[in-house]
């Protein structure tokens, strides 16, 4: 009888420590993965490092950067805006920065849920203590620097409801969809932002039907000729590599997408390409405008019709090189050739 409940203790005792041992694995465990997806917020410390590892850093550029008060958005590796919002932009405010660029962070801010990277000054330009001088033998600007594009850009690293605890290497991972630490030079940093196709291409000093005139110029350098002319109702712009007796290309663009190229060889011989060879996702080629637009700029008086906007009443429209109407006593004013 003894025996049994000797025997019957040492079940229930072993029975209570495995249950405490599941309680446990299972408590570390709910700990673990309540931690994996809410990580510690960002300590002050750690802060204070990232300001100080990452103001004035100089980096290459892995994406266009618009100038203007818009900069660029990123969070899980993507960026906005993109695509036709972002090309209307570069177009709209000029660039501040394109990839291959050397750009330098010029502050760093650190706010709810996002850090804010200023690149070249920011969209505001140097700050008001970057224009200080002090009078003397020699002129000093604390804080400034002569390289620094007073229209500069900016982005924001997004992250969850707040900015998370993190080292330098992993917040330099988060940024490389724009920001370049590691490459030596500005070659390096751009080829890393093209296709392959191009970046076979580039290295090689080759051009491809397709590329644009920033991959043609990291690989052919800047054009010593360049010739504009007309085909048809298609304006395009001629770039010319090479003096005989050595080969001589010649880059056809419409607008900025190379359609043609023709290369003269030495021994006479002459090859075209005009087939697209790679798509990089830029501007399609223009097309002729029907049509006159909206807003196109005319001499014509508020009320004036052109003959074929009314050609029931031609006579509303003055004859060539005839004074428009005016009231009696007027200055009749100058001629206005209308046709």
């Amino acid at each position: 009888m003894r025996s049994f409940r000797g025997l019957s203790l040492f079940w229930r005792s072993r029975f209570r420590f495995r249950t405490s041992c599941g309680f446990l694995v299972v408590f570390l465990c709910g700990s673990a993965l309540l931690y994996a997806e809410n990580p510690a917020k960002v300590s002050p410390k750690t802060r204070q490092e990232i300001l100080h590892a990452f103001n004035a850093e100089l980096v290459y550029i892995r994406a266009p950067f618009p100038m203007g008060k818009t900069g660029l958005k990123l969070k899980n590796g993507t960026i906005t805006p993109n695509g036709a919002e972002l090309k209307q932009l570069m177009a709209m405010w000029g660039p501040a920065c394109k990839p291959g660029d050397r750009a330098e962070i010029t502050n760093v801010t650190i706010k709810g849920d996002y850090i804010r990277f200023d690149i070249n000054g920011g969209p505001g330009g140097q700050k008001w203590y970057q224009r200080i001088q002090i009078e003397g033998s020699t002129s000093v600007t604390p804080g400034s620097n002569s390289n620094v594009n007073a229209h500069g850009s900016f982005v924001n690293l997004y992250f969850d409801k707040y900015v998370p605890e993190l080292t330098g290497p992993e917040l330099k991972k988060l940024l490389l969809p724009v920001f370049d630490f590691d490459s030596k030079t500005g070659l390096e940093a751009y080829l890393l932002t093209v296709p392959p196709k191009v970046k076979d291409a580039i290295t090689q000093h080759k051009v491809l039907v397709g590329m644009n005139q920033e991959m043609v110029i990291y690989a052919k350098g800047r054009p010593p000729r360049r010739v504009r002319e007309k085909d048809g109702e298609t304006d395009y712009e001629e770039w010319v590599y090479g003096t005989p007796p050595q080969d001589v290309d010649f880059v056809r663009f419409v607008d900025d997408e190379v359609v043609r190229v023709e290369t003269m060889s030495v021994d006479g011989k002459k090859v075209v390409r005009v087939e697209k060879e790679v798509d990089v996702g830029g501007p399609t080629v223009a097309k002729k405008q029907e049509g006159r637009p909206a807003n196109a700029p005319t001499l014509r008086r508020p009320g004036e019709e052109m003959p074929e906007s009314n050609p029931a009443n031609p006579s509303s429209t003055p004859p060539m090189g005839a004074p428009p109407p005016s009231a009696p006593g007027s200055d009749p004013g100058p001629n206005y050739d209308i046709g």
